[in-house]
C-alpha cells in the first residue's frame, strides 16, 4: 500500500464558505465574463479567476477604503501577492455575471491575507474561493516594508 506525505502547505481556503466574519469588512464588486476570458473548454480559464479578484480589490481599495493604488505608489509603496490558495468549484461561462466578495482575513506588520469568493449571480453558487497573501513592498528596493498605522486604520472598517 502506498503512503502519502502530508502536504506541507495546508489548504486554508477549503473552509472559507461563507467568508469568515471578523473585525474587517467584506466588500462586493461585479464583473462579467468576457470573450477573452474563455479557454478551449468553453469556460473561464483558471488564471482569469486571479484577475477577477485583483480587479475587485483594486476597485475596493479606492471605493471603500479611500486608499486607491495610486495612494501607495505616490509613497513609493506597493502591494504584491506572495501566495494564493484557490479552490475552483464550478465553471463560469461566457457572459456570466459574477459577484466578487473580498475581505481582509488577517493583517500583520508586513502585509495581510485577503479572503475571497466568486459567486455566479445567475445561480447564486460559489464558482471559486480562497485566500491571497499580500506583502507591502518599498518600490525602490523591492523589499518588504512595514504596514503603517494609517493603513491599518483605513482597512479596519
Amino acid at each position: 500500500m502506498q503512503s502519502f506525505k502530508q502536504n506541507k502547505y495546508p489548504t486554508f481556503a477549503q473552509n472559507l464558505l461563507p467568508l469568515e466574519k471578523n473585525q474587517f469588512s467584506i466588500f462586493e464588486s461585479e464583473l462579467r465574463v468576457r470573450p477573452d476570458d474563455i479557454d478551449m473548454f468553453n469556460h473561464v480559464h483558471n488564471s482569469k479567476y486571479l484577475d477577477y479578484v485583483l480587479a475587485a480589490r483594486y476597485e475596493q481599495m479606492e471605493k471603500f477604503y479611500n486608499m486607491p493604488w495610486e495612494h501607495f505608489t505616490k509613497q513609493g509603496l506597493g502591494w504584491v501577492v506572495s501566495r494564493v490558495d484557490i479552490n475552483f468549484k464550478r465553471p463560469l461561462l461566457m457572459n456570466d455575471l459574477m459577484l466578487i466578495r473580498t475581505g481582509i482575513l488577517t493583517m500583520h506588520d508586513r502585509g495581510c491575507s485577503v479572503q475571497f469568493e466568486i459567486i455566479n449571480k445567475k445561480t447564486g453558487k460559489v464558482a471559486s474561493d480562497g485566500i491571497f497573501d499580500y506583502v507591502l513592498i518599498d518600490l525602490n528596493t523591492g523589499r518588504g516594508t512595514k504596514v503603517t498605522e494609517e493603513m491599518i486604520e483605513a482597512y479596519s472598517i
